[in-house]
């Protein structure tokens, strides 16, 4: 397996029309991955509202895991991976000024399995609703090496 953070997960099955992973020559994508886990949404709704911000890092942690899962798709070990972006769309209350902070936890993550490869450049973005009440979604670009 790729890293042991990753251990024992599963690649979440896709929720509509759609490929978990792309790529395209060296460069690949990954959908926009939720906090899903064996199944179930983790910690649905609107942070500020009905997520706590340490539960929505937590949830982060989980959707950034999702989508390193789909890049094994490209890469199982993912040793050729050296991530180029992410995108961590954050289901909010209106006033919610945290994004960067329920990104940090994803980012973590990213330096955890992915060491130097896993920095990247980055966006957080606050949204009114995601899939199936996400309270994050989490997507990735990177170029296998």
């Amino acid at each position: 397996m790729a890293h042991p953070e990753l251990e024992g997960l599963r690649i979440p099955s896709p929720q509509g029309h759609y490929r978990p992973v792309r790529r395209c020559g060296t460069i690949v994508a990954t959908a926009g991955m939720t906090p899903r886990a064996q199944g179930e949404m983790r910690s649905p709704g609107v942070v500020g509202a009905d997520v706590a911000l340490d539960d929505a890092r937590e949830a982060a942690r989980i959707a950034v895991r999702n989508a390193l899962l789909a890049l094994t798709l490209e890469d199982e070990t993912l040793a050729r991976v050296r991530l180029l972006r992410m995108t961590v769309y954050v289901a909010a209350v209106a006033g919610f000024r945290d994004h960067s902070r329920v990104a940090d936890a994803a980012s973590d993550v990213l330096a955890r399995v992915l060491a130097e490869r896993g920095a990247c450049a980055r966006s957080a973005i606050g949204v009114a609703s995601l899939p199936s009440g996400a309270c994050v979604e989490i997507e990735l670009t990177a170029a296998l090496e």
